[in-house]
């Protein structure tokens, strides 16, 4: 946010309105925070998200894939494999700034420079891996091929 000022700004009304990301196939969640003065990107138990106004759901592959464009929000969000919670605006506000940004998977966690590098080249081979086990007959994995990616 210190890079990217101009992204709280878009945001409006979703500054200071904590959101959850979810992973369904993982135990933990993420609770997003944003703020002029201390963003955070929360780890911890899914049942400590209480505090979050907004809840989105997803295997973590499809979130990583919203994350880097390769799937469209849309779309998971009609066969049903991207879930939304609560206040969906807050949701879509968030949504449509993070692709009027533009971010990589690192600039996102706030790396930059070899971190950065390392992520973004983890979150393409670990997608690329999602993307040929699709093939295989899962189901998440085979909707989000057919409907969901750009």
């Amino acid at each position: 946010m210190a890079r990217r000022p101009e992204l709280l700004q878009r945001l409006g009304a979703v500054v200071k309105v904590p959101i959850a990301i979810v992973p369904d196939d993982m135990p933990h969640a993420f609770l997003l925070s944003l703020d002029n003065d201390k963003s955070s990107v929360e780890i911890c138990d899914k049942d400590q998200i209480t505090r979050a106004k907004a809840v989105v759901r997803a295997p973590f592959l499809v979130l990583l894939g919203l994350l880097d464009g390769t799937y469209d929000a849309d779309a998971l969000f009609f066969t049903r494999d991207l879930k939304i919670e609560g206040r969906t605006e807050h949701v879509l506000a968030l949504r449509n700034t993070l692709e009027e940004a533009d971010l990589t998977p690192g600039e996102f966690f706030g790396l930059s420079g070899r971190p950065a590098q390392w992520m973004n080249g983890f979150s393409g081979t670990l997608l690329d891996k999602a993307k040929r086990l699709a093939g295989n007959g899962s189901r998440n994995a085979s909707s989000m091929e057919q409907g969901g990616q750009r």
